[in-house]
């Protein structure tokens, strides 16, 4: 509970506070420098808080020596034995905790064929590539039997094939292990896909905290709603005499949902890119539009527009074959109904400072 982590005049860790229930699987989210590995260094035991309490099941471990945590950390590093080949690094946890030579290499074996590496179980740490180190530091994790995974970007030396394949398998092992997960990524696809929730980390402190849909649908902050998706936000003033209705620079004027807004006090609406239609007459909130850019992502594409007024707004759309529906210079009707309008108080520091990642 609120706990702090400073080295120097750097402050990692801010006042956090969460809990994580039994068998769970908790993503950490955040950029690079957001104090994600510090908090699972903290939680391991192999650094102390300088303010604050950690708890396991009630009871305070602030003390207590990382062998004694029932808890398996995984370093981004890989921290593997170098005169051990693999299937030693791996075996060496059961075999610590007493286990009988024969169940340790059942064990062994079984975290090996999950991380795919059953072939090279004979080599050498130096003998395998930066991906495979990290899948035999994660089996040996796997293997360890401790009860709480820590596992930092376990997932980030593969190629973006295996990551995929492997993240919902090592969901399913820890599920079907009745093991509980901290796994820390700056993937937002990987947190979204396998977390039970999902804690976001910027500069130390937590951003949002809750189960993906919500985070998703409900975010408390611009940050959020800006890392978990992306969506277009542009700067109004709500309006004084009709309710739940914000004006835009040039005129144009936004139905929200949102009845609590108060006259005169700017504030930035925000709209997902996937909620944008083309060409539409039926949306509740409608403006012409001119295509400046098109985006090709594949099985979508990204049209980048130019509102009446200046502002900037991009719409997501599936592709529906080939053919672009739309090309630069075409102008458009865009459209979004207020449900999909959220509504955030204007920052202190205003919005690009707000966007800014740490």
């Amino acid at each position: 509970m609120n706990v702090s982590k400073s080295f120097g005049r750097v402050t990692a860790l801010d006042r956090a506070t969460f809990d994580v229930d039994d068998g769970e699987y908790l993503c950490v989210l955040g950029s690079t420098g957001s104090g994600k590995t510090t908090l699972l260094r903290l939680i391991a035991g192999l650094l102390k808080p300088d303010a604050g309490t950690i708890s396991f099941d009630g009871k305070t471990v602030n003390n207590v020596i990382p062998q004694n945590r029932n808890a398996a950390y995984v370093p981004q590093q890989y921290a593997l034995f170098p005169h051990l080949k693999v299937w030693e690094n791996i075996a060496f946890g059961p075999l610590a905790r007493g286990i009988p030579q024969n169940e340790a290499v059942k064990i062994t074996a079984k975290a090996l064929d999950l991380v795919k590496l059953s072939q090279r179980s004979d080599a050498y740490p130096r003998e395998l590539s930066g991906g495979m180190q990290q899948r035999v530091a994660l089996a040996r994790g796997l293997a360890s039997g401790a009860k709480l995974l820590l596992l930092d970007e376990p997932l980030g030396a593969l190629d973006a094939r295996l990551r995929l394949e492997l993240r919902h398998k090592l969901r399913d092992i820890v599920k079907r292990s009745g093991l509980t997960a901290i796994h820390v990524t700056h993937d937002q696809d990987e947190a979204m896909s396998v977390a039970d929730r999902i804690l976001i980390l910027r500069a130390g402190r937590i951003e949002d905290y809750g189960v993906p849909d919500l985070i998703y649908n409900q975010p408390k902050g611009i940050f959020t709603a800006n890392l978990i998706g992306g969506a277009n936000f542009l700067e109004g003033v709500p309006e004084a005499r009709l309710k739940a209705t914000v004006r835009l620079s040039g005129g144009i004027t936004v139905q929200t949902c949102s009845h609590s807004l108060t006259a005169s006090e700017p504030v930035i609406i925000g709209v997902r890119k996937e909620r944008i239609t083309l060409g539409s007459n039926d949306a509740e909130n409608r403006f012409d539009g001119e295509i400046r850019e098109v985006r090709f992502l594949g099985n979508m594409r990204e049209y980048v527009m130019r509102m009446s007024n200046g502002d900037k707004i991009v719409s997501r759309q599936f592709s529906k074959g080939r053919e672009e529906q739309f090309k630069v210079g075409d102008l458009v009707r865009i459209g979004f109904d207020r449900r999909d309008v959220m509504v955030f108080a204007y920052p202190s520091k205003g919005l690009r400072k707000e966007l800014e990642v740490i």
